[in-house]
């Protein structure tokens, strides 16, 4: 998600609650807009060939980037461009959860979930170190590491307090991440032909390597619905470690070095619950626990699960008026290196997870 999604959302929900939800009209009715079109392109795909080579969800980012690219949208339309990315998003994600079995959680094993907790670690250690050997300074290679590690922009912005991180360096962790969290929903199904993984085994490696929860959507839906529910799965147990990884960098944030442009400080204070675990995961497992008790008939997955997939498609489109490709020119060559690096350090152990404990 981008830094402006991330720094508006407050603004956002203020303007809801107080009634003033107009503004988020000019944004929403963009973002409409080109889900409209992304459709219109998917389904001229699916009469012209018989099924889409390129899916809404990717033509609505692809839309939004060149639209972002050509033209910065003014004040009037932010507002509904954020809740579009963030709400709605966040909405879809917790509609998904009606489609899923927390059976599934039971199946997949103890190993899996040691694995995923080990890989978080791993992926953390190795982006630390990569950053500190490309000369990045201790609080920019934390944010680096817990962006790459768990979920983008939302690692960052909960670790980013805890240890006293300077605005330039999370506004340039932000902006990047937003970029390469793109280009990774874009290239990651290469994946499956190239390095012959099954639907299972790219659902778990999406799961393990694109950094936020609805971008996994994007990233799997395109493969197939097996792909989705397992990607989901693995991002939402991979989510779930920001809670205890924020605590521990909160113990590690007075050990730190002083920077150069920071003042001493006290203690930060430590986000809440709220923050640890976002809501819309208590929602996507309430409904998800809600399915597996047959509290929620059949008849009603399937709208629930289309509502989640035009909501994404919308979201998609929002995050893609979010992201600038030049804003790669702007975040400097040690940081796109250490992120690149970073990432394909986390691709390697997701891969190597996946081999080493023979999934299918």
């Amino acid at each position: 998600m981008s830094s402006k999604t991330s720094s508006r959302t407050g603004e956002t929900g203020a303007a809801v609650r107080d009634g003033t939800g107009a503004s988020v009209l000019p944004g929403l009715g963009l973002c409409a807009a080109i889900t409209a079109v992304a459709m219109a392109a998917q389904a001229l795909e699916e009469r012209i060939a018989g099924h889409p080579y390129v899916e809404a969800l990717v033509l609505a980012i692809l839309i939004g980037i060149a639209v972002r690219t050509a033209w910065t949208p003014d004040a009037r339309f932010r507002t509904g461009i954020a809740f579009s990315a963030k709400q709605l998003l966040e909405v879809a994600v917790v509609l998904l959860g009606a489609s899923l079995s927390l059976g599934a959680i039971l199946a997949s094993g103890p190993a899996l979930l040691a694995g995923i907790v080990g890989t978080v670690v791993i992926g953390i250690g190795a982006s630390v170190a990569i950053c500190r050997a490309l000369g990045l300074p201790p609080r920019m290679a934390i944010l680096v590491a817990c962006g790459n590690a768990i979920c983008g922009n939302s690692a960052i912005a909960a670790v980013a307090p805890v240890i006293g991180a300077q605005p330039k360096d999370i506004a340039a962790a932000i902006a990047f991440t937003a970029v390469l969290g793109v280009l990774m929903v874009l290239g990651l199904p290469l994946f499956v032909p190239l390095a012959g993984l099954s639907d299972n085994q790219y659902g778990v490696l999406a799961g393990l390597t694109v950094y936020a929860v609805p971008q996994v959507l994007a990233a799997t839906v395109p493969v197939s619905l097996l792909a989705t529910q397992v990607g989901t799965l693995v991002k939402l147990v991979r989510v779930l470690m920001l809670g205890p990884v924020v605590v521990a960098f909160s113990l590690i944030a007075p050990r730190l070095p002083q920077e150069a442009g920071l003042e001493a400080t006290g203690p930060k204070p430590r986000p809440g619950l709220t923050k640890l675990v976002p809501w819309f995961i208590l929602g996507f497992l309430a409904l998800a626990t809600a399915r597996s008790l047959g509290l929620i008939p059949d008849a009603a997955v399937k709208p629930l699960t289309q509502l989640a997939g035009v909501l994404t498609v919308l979201s998609m489109a929002a995050l893609g008026l979010g992201v600038d490709v030049r804003v790669l020119a702007r975040v400097g060559g040690r940081v796109t290196l250490a992120v690149t690096a970073s990432l394909a350090v986390l691709v390697a152990v997701s891969l190597g997870l996946i081999r080493g404990l023979g999934i299918g």
